[in-house]
Formats: structure tokens, sequence, C-alpha cells
């Protein structure tokens, strides 16, 4: 049985990749990770503010001005929250290089397109065989046209593509009035991947010291519908691969992201429940049932039930919407 799939450019043992996550910010954890099965690894995230500042300044011009409105503190990350500074960053993908034989895909968190081209060199000469660009951006400028933010996108990708040689993926969120228009513009300017998708945290506020505070809930598997919809839809319309992440929690949910057009599949929050075992249990989940099934390879699969390719291809847009509303009993 063939588990072989190709993901940015890269050939890839199996389509099971951890994703950026506390599981990959260190040698040892990304080491276990291989040992499962894991066919590629993306490294936690480092920020554009970490780049652009070291620690001690950091933390200076964050608490600067500050004094009187001590609320005001919880807006900033503190340098101490930081896993890795930029040296420690590259120092661990030299780590991960030695502790894994399949491909280390580096990730990059910011929102502006200077803050990481620089970086993204150093990222490609410590030995990352990929760049994952997170675009952590959240619209909150009314004067900001729709147009505006995607090539705020599109500048980024098309800044840190001319930096280096390496493929480089972009992980975006589902929030644009046209997706699949901003994909095609992503596309055509060179994304070797598109990770779909980004899953923005939501804040709540604490009633007690009225503060905003970070709130951290794990994906649930049923959150996995909108990239499996929007995965099915991009099938065959755009040259870049497509990785699904967000929910993907089993080896059934593979094999639906697989059919819907993915290349491969991310995963973390399933990681951080069961444990990394986990990773090769969903591995023999998906042998399991591709044999079951008689599917001899996973590019047998892949694309099979996209929009372009499944028989009821409305079933991805408006007809599906009152057929299930229309069912409910």
């Amino acid at each position: 049985m063939d588990l072989s799939t190709t993901y940015m450019g890269l050939k890839l043992k199996n389509p099971l990749v951890p994703s950026a996550s506390p599981l990959t910010a260190d040698a040892d954890s990304i080491a276990r990770l291989g040992d499962q099965g894991a066919a590629a690894i993306v490294l936690h995230s480092v920020f554009e503010e970490q780049i652009r500042h070291d620690e001690a300044e950091l933390d200076h011009f964050a608490k600067q001005g500050t004094e009187s409105f001590a609320e005001s503190l919880t807006y900033f990350p503190q340098a101490q929250e930081y896993r890795h500074g930029p040296d420690e960053y590259l120092e661990l993908i030299r780590k991960a290089k030695q502790a894994v034989d399949v491909p280390v895909i580096a990730s990059l968190n910011g929102v502006t397109a200077g803050g990481w081209t620089e970086y993204a060199k150093k990222m490609q000469q410590a030995g990352a065989d990929g760049i994952e660009l997170n675009v952590y951006y959240i619209a909150t400028d009314a004067k900001q046209t729709g147009v505006q933010v995607e090539t705020l996108y599109v500048d980024i990708l098309k800044a840190v593509k001319a930096a280096v040689k390496i493929p480089v993926a972009l992980k975006l969120g589902p929030y644009f009035s046209s997706l699949a228009a901003t994909a095609k513009r992503l596309d055509e300017a060179g994304a070797n991947a598109l990770v779909l998708f980004n899953r923005f945290y939501q804040p709540d506020i604490n009633l007690d010291s009225l503060e905003v505070v970070p709130d951290l809930v794990l994906s649930t598997p049923f959150e996995m519908r909108l990239p499996l919809r929007w995965i099915a839809i991009l099938h065959g319309h755009v040259k870049a691969s497509l990785a699904a992440t967000t929910g993907v929690s089993s080896g059934r949910d593979v094999v639906k992201l697989l059919m819907a057009g993915a290349d491969v599949t991310q995963m973390c929050s399933v990681l951080l429940r069961k444990g990394i075992r986990e990773l090769a249990t969903i591995r023999h989940d998906l042998e399991t049932w591709m044999e079951e099934h008689e599917y001899t390879s996973v590019e047998q699969m892949k694309g099979s039930m996209s929009q372009r390719s499944c028989p009821d291809p409305a079933a991805f847009e408006r007809a599906n919407y009152m057929k299930t509303l229309n069912s409910y009993v």
C-alpha cells in the first residue's frame, strides 16, 4: 500500500503532518513524532515581534508608558512568554533536522512584509526544508478594504518567496469575502501550498478582574467541516498543494480530507489530548480503511470527492444549505 504524497514539492511518506504546536517546540518531542510516523514536521511559530526586537527591547517597549494603566499590560506578549527567541529558533531547526529524517518546515507568524524576509533566509540557511507563513491578521480598521487585506497576504508571500529558494506555504483564515479568488491570487503569486485554515483564537472577559484574557480551546472534529468544504472547492483550480488543518482527529477524518483533495492533513489538538502515540493509531486506521475499501494508494483517493469529481457538486454550495435545513425534524 502506497501512502506517499507530494506536498509543496516535497515527497512525503504519508499525509500525516504534526502542525505548529508545543509538541514541535523541542527536539525530543520532534524525535518522538518522527518515531510515530510523522511525514513532516511543522515547527512551532516564531513571531515577527521576536524578530524585530530582542527580549529586553520587547519587554521595555511593552511596558513603557503603561504604569498608570496596569490593565493594558495584558495586551502585550511578555518577553518570557516566548518559547524561543530568534537565535534559539534557528538552533531548533538544526536540532530538528538531526532528530528526524523527514522534512522540517519552519513557521513564521506576523503581519508585515518587511519583518520576515531576512529571517526567512536564516531559516533556509539553518536547514529548513520549507517555510509556512502564518499570517495571523485581524482586520479591525474600518477604512481598510477587503482588497487591501488580500494584497497584504500577497505582498508578504511575494517578499518571502523572493528571499528564499525553499518552498513556501501560506496558512490563511477563512474570513475573506471571496476565498476562492484570494486563493487564486496567492496561487498565482507563487504559493507552493495553502494551509486551510488558520484558527483565530477568541478572547474572553474575566468578570472578576475586568480584563480581556486569552482563552485557548482545542479544536473539535466538527471544525474539520470548514477546511473540508473549501479544499473540495479549490482542488483542481489551484496549482498549490492543499493542506487541511483544524479538527483532524482520526484516520477517517484523514480519508475524508484526502478525498476532498488535500495533499496532507495537519494535526495538533488530537495529539495534545491523546498524546504523540495517537499519530501511529491514525496512520493504522488510515491503512485499515484503505485496505477494507480496496484503495492501493493515497493518490488514488486524492480529490475523488472534490467538487469537480463528486456526483453532486452542488452539495458544497447553496443546495446543501437548503437540503440541510429541510432535513431537520
